[in-house]
């Protein structure tokens, strides 16, 4: 009978544990550090244009007598572009504003309806994020700049108008801030507006990785102090969106959104004060509320202007509440609403804020 050899099994050397503990360390450090570093340069490195850029619809497709526009930014440091679109003898006037990496001609569907309904129109695009590119760009923090610009302008153009703002994306994060910021804005419609700047960016981190991104955000938040000179707290709508009251905001988002957690829009309305509207899309991806039913969407922007910046006073006005129970009643119909919705997205999908 023939005896197999039997197999001899060393205990690891001291050496050896050493050895792999620091390789092990070394590589999720260089996974921390090289996740980290993709996060900053994706936020802010310049877009670049496709040949193909010029290739999309303008005001004159749509025969809007729109025109071409310019007006520094806040700080002043460039100007901003945009479409001034008048309309005769309007009391109101709109700014429009995509988001991030987006160009104002994505906003010209929207624009051409809110034209109609008898508003003039700025429709502007943040600066590195439409057709002038070239240079770094923020996730909402220097395009404040930008916003508060627009809101110079239009003043300026149209003086005594009263101003109200339809914003998506980043734009619609920006919106609230600077709306917070200054009265001038009188009514307010952000569609796929993000939280927090950190819960954006978990968001992404979470559905690419499929990993916890607690410790990538720590590290890419030190590394955008370093690259960009500002951090994740210095852009949080959600600290900002309670001062916006008493002027009205209507907060849109869609069910399947893939770029901002669906969550934020609950998150928003409750830190809102009245008068406030959330309004969630169970089909919609990102800023897809308009496309998942055009009809509807517009109608509810018309309706929501005319309400409350065509037939409301100069100047919002503090208003008691009959009962002490009436405004958390409607804050808690509409929270349960939204909830239920989640709740049942999740239930068919799994969970909305993890990685599909």
């Amino acid at each position: 009978m023939r005896l197999l050899p039997t197999r001899r099994f060393h205990r690891p050397s001291l050496k050896h544990i050493i050895f792999g503990g620091v390789g092990g360390t070394l590589g999720a450090l260089s996974l921390l550090c090289g996740v980290s570093i993709y996060v900053v340069e994706t936020l802010i490195r310049p877009k670049k244009l496709s040949p193909f850029s010029d290739y999309t619809f303008t005001p004159f497709e749509l025969n809007l007598p729109a025109e071409a526009v310019v007006f520094p930014a806040r700080n002043g440091k460039h100007m901003v572009s945009g479409w001034f679109i008048p309309y005769p003898e309007a009391t109101t006037t709109l700014l429009v504003c995509p988001g991030y990496r987006s160009s104002k001609s994505d906003t010209l569907g929207i624009t051409n309806f809110l034209w109609q309904a008898g508003h003039n129109v700025l429709a502007f695009e943040y600066y590195g994020h439409g057709t002038e590119v070239g240079t770094p760009v923020t996730l909402g923090y220097r395009e404040m700049g930008d916003f508060l610009g627009a809101v110079d302008y239009a003043k300026q153009r149209m003086p005594g108008t009263r101003l109200g703002v339809v914003a998506y994306s980043m734009g619609a994060a920006v919106a609230i801030m600077c709306s917070a910021r200054t009265p001038d804005i009188e009514a307010i419609v952000a569609d796929s507006a993000f939280a927090t700047h950190t819960s954006v960016v978990d968001y992404n981190v979470r559905r690419a990785l499929h990993l916890p991104p607690a410790p990538f955000s720590w590290l890419a938040d030190y590394l955008l102090g370093w690259r960009a000179g500002y951090h994740f707290r210095q852009v949080e709508p959600l600290r900002d969106i309670a001062q916006i009251a008493p002027r009205p905001i209507l907060i849109i988002h869609g069910g399947k959104d893939t770029v901002v957690d669906p969550h934020d829009a609950p998150l928003l309305y409750a830190a809102a004060q009245e008068p406030k509207e959330l309004w969630m899309v169970p089909e919609a991806d990102h800023c897809g509320a308009y496309f998942a039913n055009r009809p509807l969407y517009v109608k509810k922007l018309v309706d929501f202007f005319e309400e409350h910046l065509k037939q409301q006073p100069a100047r919002p006005r503090l208003v008691e509440i009959d009962t002490p129970g009436r405004a958390q009643a409607v804050d808690r119909e509409a929270l349960e609403a939204a909830s239920a919705f989640l709740a049942d997205q999740e239930a068919e999908q799994g969970p909305l804020s993890e990685a599909s």
